[in-house]
């Protein structure tokens, strides 16, 4: 799943590559994964990409005041394509193909563009074409940006106060803090050296420093380590940088002991029983009581 990083990556990414750029038009393959009609996808046609931006996992093409959102959900990805003059005209299928976006020709008479896949069976990948990117609802919802300013340890310790809930879960929920998913939040926490079951409410003052210092640094290395890189070379990056996360059965890189797995309906989590656990292997979920 692309994860904040990476979609900072993209936005940087299309920044460089689509700013400036006519928009041709753009072809919904995968109907269901367009999730407005009003402004119609055709407005697109004839308008400049005057900017990139991101809100969370997000990524937000402004195209003349008219705004192309984009959640690449678990399995999507954004594939661009120095030439789509000779793509062959995209028909609704079975294959990844969801969305492409066309744009106008270069110098070389290149035409270049991007295109939307979707991995998989659960079709969640989302298009939004809207002129306020607040009003698109995981937008609205969204918390607070871990890179941003305003994101201390004083606004952390604010979130998990009163929080019974787990602080895995409380990392990868989007309405509590934006951009950080099932990889990353197994990063931050063996990062701190916590238990990815222990409850939010539970933190000490120090363990809220720790754990804010894991967020920031390990995001802010992630976005450094990606800064730059063409949009087909991200997730091997993302893979080539993670200590634990789909890592079961290797040696940690800190300590050197197994990396252990929780597995659960439809994810697991990594981490680490020395660095995280006092040692000690967390029971399944759904089987057992969490170890703190």
């Amino acid at each position: 799943m692309p994860e904040l990083p990476e979609v900072e990556s993209l936005t940087g990414f299309l920044r460089e590559q689509a700013v400036g750029r006519t928009i041709l038009g753009v072809d919904v393959v995968a109907i269901q994964a367009l999730k407005t009609f009003d402004p119609p996808v055709t407005a697109l046609g004839g308008l400049t990409v005057t900017g990139v931006s991101r809100h969370g996992k997000f990524l937000d093409l402004d195209c003349d005041g008219v705004h192309l959102v984009i959640h690449l959900a678990r399995a999507g990805w954004l594939r661009w394509r120095e030439d789509l003059s000779g793509a062959k005209p995209v028909r609704p299928g079975k294959g990844p193909l969801a969305v492409r976006v066309r744009l106008a020709p270069d110098d070389e008479g290149r035409a270049p563009g991007f295109e939307l896949t979707e991995a998989g069976t659960q079709k969640r990948l989302a298009v939004y074409v809207t002129k306020n990117p607040d009003e698109v609802p995981g937008i609205a919802a969204l918390g607070p940006d871990p890179l941003d300013e305003s994101f201390t340890p004083a606004a952390l310790k604010s979130i998990v106060s009163g929080n019974r809930t787990q602080i895995k879960g409380l990392l990868r929920d989007q309405k509590v803090i934006a951009g950080i998913g099932n990889a990353y939040s197994d990063e931050v926490l063996h990062a701190a050296r916590m238990s990815p079951f222990k409850i939010a409410s539970t933190l000490t003052d120090a363990q809220i420093a720790d754990l804010h210092e894991a967020i920031v640094t390990t995001l802010r290395e992630a976005v450094e380590r990606a800064h730059g890189l063409a949009a087909k070379d991200l997730k091997a990056e993302k893979k080539s940088g993670l200590r634990v996360h789909n890592r079961t059965g290797q040696p940690c890189d800190v300590c050197g002991d197994t990396i252990r797995e929780v597995s659960f309906a439809d994810s697991s989590l990594q981490y680490c029983p020395t660095c995280q656990t006092g040692g000690k292997p967390l029971a399944d979920r759904r089987l057992s009581r969490l170890l703190k």
